[in-house]
């Protein structure tokens, strides 16, 4: 048995190594390994590096190795490179020549060296990316250690910029890495201190709590005096980069919101963010006091809610007189509450206490159902919006979409023979809606080789979205080697877009060589994986002298590809494929998938716009059901709809007689179609537009949409059959019938103008992840443009002006007097209020 045992052990020894070293076969690493020589010649100048040098790495300095290489992205994500350099044996130099020096990584920006690190400083990620960042930043975050050096800061900050002050127990750590993540966006808006002084906690007002580490934002702008302290307003939650870079949103935008349009129309800021807007109701008489309050109560609920100064007499509000605060929650679908408080103490608590709300709400406002119908017109694009709000917590499968960037995009366009482009804003709703249906194409098209789903947020990269000519979102591209991109322009749903895709693998057209070929392309012989996407085949046939024609369908094969499969003949005997369909080249041979019989069109104009204008009417149907996604195909025909509207599926005489008409008419005189109200309920709301009520089902309706708007309706007495029918249309033609409506001229727009997002959006280096907080104070410079009408509704006013407003005002009353006339007869003492 000993024996035994001394045979297995070398051979479980050596199925131990064999499985150890199988995993590191299939890992890649991404931590560049470079020679010196290497490395020195590939500093770029302006560009950050971090640089290990070793000549062999030692057991003890593998854990370091590990740690740098998992923070290979993160750096990366800034701009900085991390490269181990391999030290030969032989070489003595700076960097590799001392034992000491190898025990170091150094940070470089381009050939200069920044700072030197020991080894055992950066332990792990967070400490890496924290000391490298800190480094970099070394003008942007000024790290102090007495309370004379924060005084001396904060003396020459005041009245003219803001500054971020930070404790943190010690540098390397989870906080002190989101602090610097954050620096690198708002540096250059706000001067960021930081320290590991807990004493500096006290000094500063701060309660001392070594453990923990803390951030106030420090109001320094609006202290125009020396000797006027900066206000101060802590970070309640923990340290991380969402929680830092929504506070600094919070602190840069406006302290009071003056409001004179209808409050379920305004969003600030603080609704964006999840915070409550808190409506203070004002009067002309009682303006100044109001305004005061209003200022005195937006710096105490700095941080947790909005406040907004609401004029009875510029808004028409149906609420009870006596209401005197109004309460706006970022809830989707909840109304605002109208509420009669006493003095500010209630309004924080309210804000704190959001069980308070349904004890002191008002009873009596109740809201119409005319204005509940016209809700949904107050808000534009509201059923995405709402759709993605209602979505908004569920996480997205986004692993099988691979995310690029301005560095990672043109190589991923080699990685497959064709790369599906999402180009998209993450800020806005459409776009987000489209994510959602982008991840469900993912999950059909999981396993088809040679397909790759991939994603640009614009918002991170404008530079590729320019590059790439984007010029809305979303925006879908797929990009084949050497091919011009392919732009998507249908319909942004899963089904739609993923037939697109699959379609647009198959050359369009594609080039048959034999007549055994061609008639198999019309019987529908495509791959497999095709089978179910494939609705119908056009073959072009030509002679070999019809050069032009020919080259005209293959322009109109690049603008159809996706949408439908096209194939190509020109060979010799050409002409007798042709004569077997009636035709003469050039032609076109149309087969329906599913129909045995092959359309034979002669091709009687050979401009590309023209081919793809004919096959694009002749793929519609006969007598089609019409729906959403197909609507604006018939739409752009611009002829006249005859529609039969029905509660569900039309009988078989009414489509019989219904399709011997669509047969019978001459081609493009109008569309007759049916329209199943259980499939398209919109159908609902277009019957009421036509007759005001709904009328009995099934009803045959004219309507011409594009020549006066008039609307009629079949006669309910005569039965639908095409003898009627003709009839019918030929007292139209006469002018025998009388309209049952006629639809307004006007155009249809949306109920708002469309929103000013480069106005919205923040002005900030386009590589960063974050973005810099928007300054208010720049945009007030701008001047409306000359002939506007419109008047703006909506004053707003930064912090650090109403500071300096606030500051003159010796005793600022903490009552509602003058918000509610019950309250007139007993004010309150005024109170000062204590700064933050």
């Amino acid at each position: 048995m000993p024996a035994q045992k001394d045979r297995w052990f070398p051979s479980f020894s050596f199925l131990l190594f064999c499985a150890s070293f199988i995993p590191m076969l299939g890992s890649t690493s991404l931590l560049q390994e470079l020679s010196p020589q290497e490395y020195f010649s590939s500093l770029q100048a302006g560009r950050a590096s971090l640089a290990y040098f070793s000549h062999n790495v030692s057991p003890g300095a593998q854990p370091f190795l590990e740690q740098i290489e998992n923070s290979v992205e993160a750096l990366q994500d800034y701009g900085i490179s991390v490269v181990k350099v391999n030290c030969p044996k032989e070489d003595v130099s700076r960097y590799c020549g001392k034992e000491n020096a190898l025990r170091k990584a150094y940070l470089f920006r381009g050939n200069m060296l920044i700072r030197e690190f020991p080894t055992d400083a950066l332990f792990d990620v967070n400490s890496i990316v924290a000391n490298v960042l800190f480094a970099l930043l070394f003008n942007e975050v000024k790290y102090v250690e007495t309370l004379t050096d924060l005084q001396n800061i904060e003396n020459a900050l005041k009245g003219r910029s803001n500054m971020v002050f930070v404790y943190v127990p010690a540098t390397g750590t989870a906080e002190h890495r989101a602090v610097m993540e954050v620096a690198f966006v708002y540096g250059t808006v706000h001067q960021f201190v930081l320290t590991t002084e807990a004493t500096l906690l006290k000094d500063t007002g701060d309660e001392p709590d070594a453990s923990s580490a803390r951030l106030l934002f420090c109001h320094c702008q609006q202290a125009t005096d020396v000797a006027q302290p900066c206000r101060k307003t802590p970070l309640e939650q923990d340290l991380t980069v969402l929680n830092i870079h929504r506070h600094l949103k919070l602190m840069g935008a406006p302290l009071v919101t003056e409001v004179a349009e209808d409050p379920e129309k305004v969003s600030t800021v603080h609704l964006q963010l999840g915070l409550p807007l808190v409506f203070i109701l004002s009067q002309k008489e009682t303006y100044e006091a109001d305004r005061r309050t209003a200022e005195f109560l937006a710096w105490q609920l700095l941080g947790k809610a909005g406040v907004a100064l609401l004029s009875r007499d510029l808004v028409d509000l149906n609420v009870l007189l006596r209401s005197n605060v109004a309460l706006k929650t970022p809830d989707e679908g909840v109304p605002i509450k109208y509420l009669v408080l006493e003095d500010t103490d209630e309004v924080i608590t309210l804000v704190e206490d959001k069980s308070k709300v349904e004890q002191i709400q008002e009873d009596e406002d109740e809201e119409d159902e005319d204005e509940k119908e016209n809700d949904n017109q107050d808000v534009q694009d509201d059923q995405v919006v709402e759709a993605v709000s209602r979505d908004k917590k569920r996480e997205l499968p986004l692993e099988q979409i691979l995310t690029l960037t301005e560095e990672t995009f043109h190589s991923a366009m080699l990685k497959a023979a064709q790369t599906v482009v999402l180009f998209y804003a993450s800020w806005e709703a459409v776009s987000l809606a489209v994510l959602q249906s982008y991840t469900e194409v993912a999950d059909h098209l999981k396993g088809v080789q040679g397909v790759l789903l991939s994603r640009v947020n614009c918002w991170d990269w404008p530079g590729v979205c320019t590059t790439e000519n984007v010029t809305q979102f979303p925006t879908i591209k797929i990009y084949k080697r050497g091919e011009q991109p392919l732009m998507y322009n249908g319909m942004l749903g899963t089904e739609e877009l993923t037939s697109f895709i699959m379609l647009s693998r198959v050359s369009c057209p594609l080039k048959l060589m034999t007549i055994d070929e061609a008639e198999g392309y019309l019987r529908g012989e495509l791959p497999t994986e095709l089978s179910s996407y494939h609705h119908a085949s056009v073959l072009g046939v030509f002679s070999t002298a019809m050069s032009k024609a020919r080259e005209a369908f293959i322009e109109a094969g690049s603008i159809l590809s996706g949408h439908v499969t096209m194939g190509m003949y020109f060979e010799d005997d050409a002409l007798a494929l042709s004569r077997k369909y009636a035709v003469s080249p050039p032609a076109l041979l149309l087969a329906r998938s599913g129909d045995r019989s092959v359309e034979g069109i002669a091709l009687s104009k050979e401009s590309a716009q023209d081919i793809v204008q004919m096959i694009r009417y002749r793929l519609l149907d006969t007598f089609p059901e019409i729906t959403v996604q197909n609507l604006p195909h018939y739409l752009q025909l611009r002829k006249p709809f005859l529609i039969l509207f029905s509660d569900g599926d039309i009988g078989q005489l009414e489509s019989k007689e219904m399709l011997k008409l669509a047969k019978g008419i001459p081609q493009q005189v109008f569309i007759p179609c049916w329209l199943n109200l259980k499939n398209t309920p919109v159908g609902h709301g277009v019957l009421k537009a036509y007759f005001a009520t709904v009328p009995s089902l099934p009803v045959l309706v004219w309507v011409n949409l594009h020549a006066g708007g008039q609307v009629f309706k079949f006669p309910s007495e005569q039965s639908v059959t095409e003898t009627n029918i003709l009839s019918w249309l030929e007292k139209l033609k006469a002018g025998l019938e009388i309209p049952s409506s006629t639809l307004s001229e006007e155009d249809w727009k949306p109920p708002l103008p469309a929103y000013n997002f480069l106005q919205m959006m923040d002005t900030t280096a386009p590589e960063f992840t974050l973005r810099a907080s928007y300054r208010h104070g720049d945009g007030q410079e701008q001047q409306q443009p000359e002939g506007s009408e419109e008047k703006a509704t909506v004053r707003e006013e930064t912090p650090e002006e109403a500071g300096v407003k606030a500051e003159k005002v010796q005793s600022p009353g903490r009552d509602l007097r003058g918000t509610a006339p019950r309250l007139a007869g007993r004010e309150k003492q005024a109170k000062r209020h204590s700064e933050l």
